[in-house]
């Protein structure tokens, strides 16, 4: 028998009134404020384990003489409830993926170059080892990258301790570069630094793809951990490839086309304060403040179509039709948008990046969302980020590579 006391002040002999519940095993007393948990008697509990015994058995006999019958769930809709379609997002992106972690011809290349390779999770995020980025700089090396991040969506890198320039000048190995008007730069003005600690707790603990609030949003951003908290500071991305493979059909044809206004405004929560009017009008004036992108965007490389939203950016009720740019009203808004916040938060489509210092991410903003952990206060966290530029989204979904049959 054991107590378990909501309120130790609370004398059980004075509570004027007693109910008895039980919960699993346990008989449950409440007396007042205090709740005593009793073990049932042996012959109850034997009671109670042969009645469930027997029902399994009965269940799974009936169960089995059903499908003996031929009812088995025949179509993915009666396979998949709405409410788990996750195992299907994933068997359709690692089908397309060849049902393996990644083409041998991208694996032999690797191996060229004396790399090896850490999967960390089934569709995406790939620790590349043996390799130390200050010692390429040539185009076939950084073709077998960009192959690898086409393919696994987001790669890292363990032990680089690259310094600024050098953090900076792997970043333009792929494109050109944006430099973030929100973050305190580094030395080197490409370098956006973001730093936490007790003052400044992290805020980054939503999912998100970077910087939808540009009408050309980042390719890719590369980050390096610089100083670690003692404990937590993780960062998780969510593959969005395989969060729209597992939408529900129906939702799908209503966000077809659909697309969605966003702003920087999440930066700007006492900018009048801070900044002064002067500083927020030109701010406005030179960095639009409002764009829209589709909610749905075909990935430029791969033709793959993946979920693309920052629900800090997206202005919840403001999506619209693509075609005519009819709003769909903000109650219908709010209602899709709190439905596609559900998806990329499920642990199938997830990979967990433990940092350590000198370690370097490079992630495919077209292809992830990620979710930077914020479990470290009142530590002190830095990471040094590069965005990489990017396009203009676009939907296109006749340019998808096809699912192969699931067996």
């Amino acid at each position: 028998m054991g107590e378990a006391e909501c309120n130790p002040g609370f004398s059980t002999r004075a509570a004027p009134s007693c109910i008895i519940v039980r919960v699993g095993g346990y008989l449950g007393e409440t007396r007042g404020k205090t709740v005593t948990l009793a073990a049932l008697s042996d012959s109850a509990q034997a009671e109670y384990n042969a009645t469930a015994i027997d029902l399994a058995d009965r269940l799974a006999a009936a169960r089995s003489a059903a499908r003996a019958a031929g009812f088995i769930p025949k179509t993915e809709d009666q396979r998949f409830p709405r409410h788990n379609r996750v195992p299907l997002g994933v068997a359709r992106e690692y089908a397309r993926m060849g049902n393996r972690p990644l083409s041998p011809a991208v694996a032999a290349l690797g191996a060229t170059f004396g790399a090896t390779f850490e999967h960390i999770g089934l569709t995406l995020g790939s620790v590349i080892h043996g390799v130390t980025l200050r010692d390429h700089d040539d185009a076939a090396f950084c073709g077998f990258l960009r192959q690898v991040l086409l393919e696994r969506k987001v790669i890292f890198f363990r032990d680089q301790h690259l310094n600024e320039d050098e953090q900076v000048a792997f970043a333009r190995r792929f494109g050109n570069l944006d430099a973030f008007p929100f973050a305190t730069p580094g030395e080197n003005p490409y370098i956006a630094q973001i730093i936490h600690d007790h003052n400044f707790p992290g805020t980054e603990n939503s999912w998100h793809t970077d910087v939808t609030w540009m009408e050309r949003p980042s390719l890719g951003s590369v980050a390096q951990c610089v100083q670690l908290p003692p404990y937590g500071g993780d960062t998780l991305f969510a593959d969005s490839h395989a969060a729209f493979l597992g939408l529900p059909q129906d939702l799908v044809q209503r966000l077809e086309g659909v697309v969605g206004t966003n702003d920087y405004r999440l930066f700007l929560g006492n900018a009048e304060q801070v900044l002064g009017s002067a500083l927020l009008s030109e701010l406005k004036q030179k960095i639009p403040f409002g764009v829209q992108h589709p909610l749905f965007r075909t990935h430029p490389e791969t033709g793959k179509t993946a979920l693309f939203f920052n629900s800090a950016f997206l202005r919840h009720d403001s999506l619209a039709s693509g075609a005519t740019g009819e709003p769909l009203g903000a109650e219908r808004s709010l209602s899709l948008v709190t439905e596609l916040l559900q998806q990329h938060h499920r642990p199938e489509y997830i990979c967990r990046f433990k940092w350590t210092e000198g370690a370097l991410a490079f992630w495919d903003n077209r292809a992830v969302q990620h979710y930077a952990a914020s479990d470290y206060y009142p530590h002190r966290r830095v990471l040094r980020r590069v965005t990489i530029s990017g396009s203009r989204p676009y939907y296109a979904p006749e340019q998808a590579p096809a699912v192969p049959p699931l067996v």
